[in-house]
Formats: C-alpha cells, structure tokens, sequence
C-alpha cells in the first residue's frame, strides 16, 4: 500500500448520483462497497462529505440569507450525507463512527481528534460531519484541516463531471490541458478552482498531497487509494 491512512473527500453532489438533489441510496451503497475495499486493504479512512446535494450556505446567502446562517444549514446538510453513508458502511460490516464539529450527541460524537484517531487505529471508518463548525469555512477546508490533524498520508478529493485538474473548464473548453502533476503555488497563481484558498493553503503549509479524480466511475476511489497514477497529483 502507498497509503497508511487516507481522507476521503467527497461532494454532496456525489450521493445525488444523476440528480441534482438529494440522497440516492443505490449510489450511496456504491460509493460505501469501494470505501470497505479500501478499509478490507486495512487501510484506515477518514471522510469528509459536503452537503451540495442538499443545501448550498452560498447560494441561500447569495439569496439574500444571513451568510452564517445559511451556512449553519448547509453544515447541518453534510451530517444527513454523513448518516446515510454510515449506514450504508455498517449494513456492509463496516465499523464506522461519524464525529460532527456541531455537538449533536443523540445521533453523532462531537469530533475529538485523539478520539478519531484511536477509532482509525481500531479499524473503524470516521465520517467527519457539520464542516469545521464555523461559518464561512467549506468542506474542502475541513478535509484540508482533519488531514493534518489526524496526519493523513494523502486526500483524496472525487469530482464529479472532470477527471483531474485543467488549466481551464473542460466542459466549456476544448483546448483544455490537464495537469498530471501540479504544485500548491500553481494552483494560487493559476487561480484554479480545485479547492478554495485556505484549503489551498493549508494542504501547501502543511505539506499534504492532494489526489484529485474521477468518481462518475466508482472503481477509481480504489484504484486512488492503492496509489494508481490517475487524476492529478498536487504537492
């Protein structure tokens, strides 16, 4: 194994499958049967899932809400993708534990990183809900930030749509050069929307590679954590 522990960062979007909205329970057991492959490698995992699929903090504030506001739901959003995805992992055999930055103690542990820790030196995947527990910090910051508190090996970051970073949306582009290795700086230099700024930052200061992928075919989050070259690498 290249890896000895690894945090998974995957979109809300990602649970909604070809939907915009919502929870899909087909593809929320997709996603938990690759994470028990890598936990079966006795790889330990951690996860950090946003809540796009079901409420944006930007979008409400961009409406007109109270930004702190809205994004106290959307940290809430990221706690229902965390649930279904733990109980997709335990009705697999997977011990899980899902640790929320808001204290909510009738349905997860408040995170506590010496806890989260032993629960992954026991064999148990952590599910890290409710962001870092601050408005105004995305889900990108908050896996960028569990990673060095729990001293991860490496993030891994599932995209939806777009298998690896480009210079410019492949979508929209089809001159688009994508990027096989890259480092921090280019990525605040180039101005690429890969993660926001602070996450950016804080991967570079801390010096945590960063594996960005294709998840419309689930086979590559395994193929990510036994260290195969696809996607692009950032470090």
């Amino acid at each position: 194994m290249k890896y000895k522990r690894i945090v998974l960062k995957l979109s809300g979007e990602s649970l909604a499958g070809n939907g915009d909205y919502g929870i899909k329970p087909e593809v929320v057991e997709e996603l938990a049967k690759q994470i028990k492959r890598i936990h079966d490698s006795k790889m330990e995992v951690a996860i950090v899932v946003g809540g796009g699929n079901i409420w944006r903090g930007l979008s409400g504030s961009a409406k007109g809400m109270d930004r702190a506001s809205a994004d106290y739901m959307g940290m809430l959003a990221t706690v229902m993708n965390a649930l279904a995805l733990q109980d997709a992992l335990e009705k697999l055999g997977v011990f899980t534990r899902v640790q929320t930055a808001i204290e909510m103690r009738e349905v997860a542990e408040p995170y506590i990183r010496r806890r989260a820790v032993r629960h992954l030196e026991k064999g148990r995947v952590v599910i890290f809900g409710a962001g870092t527990g601050n408005p105004y910090f995305s889900t990108d910051t908050t896996a960028a930030l569990r990673a060095a508190e729990i001293e991860a090996d490496v993030i891994l970051m599932a995209k939806k749509g777009t298998d690896g970073i480009y210079d410019k949306d492949p979508n929209k582009n089809n001159d688009a050069k994508k990027f096989d290795k890259l480092a921090y700086i280019d990525i605040l230099n180039l101005g690429l929307h890969v993660m926001d700024s602070t996450a950016t930052s804080l991967c570079m200061d801390n010096d945590i590679p960063l594996v960005v992928f294709n998840i419309d075919d689930y086979d590559n989050i395994y193929k990510a954590a036994m260290g195969e070259e696809i996607g692009t690498t950032v470090g």
